[in-house]
């Protein structure tokens, strides 16, 4: 059963934006191999074969559970910290845990919606392409941002950030619109990296360095409010 997972994990329908990639590493691969040589109808039918794999967008078991916040993205926790929300976003200047998930090359880049709830605000925000693994990346790097109301009246946000090789963040989002928990909103073209600015009062279940499925992982619960608000501690960073 687990190796039909995986394999259904490789081979995973493309989402739609990959499929200009595919289609032009297919044209190269027929065209090329015909006027240039195996070698370039080889080069190109590996580059098709990895934006396949890359841009793969497998169908994710979303929890039934009332009041869990999923994960946004696969990947692995780089960091689970206080941090005040980009000011874009408009989610106010407290403090709120951030959880920061850092995907390679390797991991699914469809983002999906932590939790059900009306965008009220797409930020989108050019800047550098610095290594997204960096803390330094969530202020620095080209981004963009949704923030959600919840049914119950609060805010989540949601930042998609570029990475060194990533340069293209898609947000097929915008404000006014409804997202169901689990939802697909958009997707990040190679190495990024996706925070996540939980609603204030509510603290994260997961840690560094745990590995997220997207839609599916578990990463806070409504129900189980904070006593204390994260505080900043400027000598230190938080």
């Amino acid at each position: 059963m687990a190796l039909i997972e995986s394999i259904k994990l490789v081979v995973a329908k493309p989402h739609p934006v990959g499929k200009p990639f595919i289609i032009g590493g297919i044209v190269v691969a027929v065209a090329g191999g015909i006027a240039v040589g195996t070698w370039l109808f080889w080069l190109a039918v590996a580059f098709t074969a990895f934006c396949f794999y890359f841009f793969r967008d497998p169908e994710r078991v979303v929890p039934m559970r009332p009041g869990v916040i999923v994960a946004p993205a696969d990947g692995r926790v780089t960091m689970v910290s206080p941090a005040v929300p980009p000011e874009d976003l408009g989610l106010g200047p407290n403090p709120r845990w951030r959880v920061a998930i850092f995907l390679s090359v390797a991991d699914v880049h469809v983002n999906r919606s932590p939790y059900e709830g009306v965008v009220t605000r797409v930020a989108y925000r050019p800047g550098k392409f610095l290594n997204a693994s960096l803390d330094k990346a969530s202020v620095d790097n080209e981004r963009n941002g949704i923030a959600l109301r919840l049914p119950d009246g609060k805010d989540l946000g949601v930042v998609q950030i570029a990475g060194l090789i990533a340069r293209r963040i898609v947000c097929q989002v915008k404000e006014g619109d409804r997202l169901e928990r689990g939802e697909r909103f958009g997707i990040i073209r190679f190495g990024s990296r996706t925070d996540l600015y939980l609603p204030e009062g509510v603290r994260p279940l997961v840690a560094e360095h745990q590995l997220m499925i997207g839609g599916e992982t578990v990463i806070a619960e409504m129900g189980r409010e904070d006593s204390h608000q994260p505080v900043l501690h400027t000598d230190t960073g938080f």
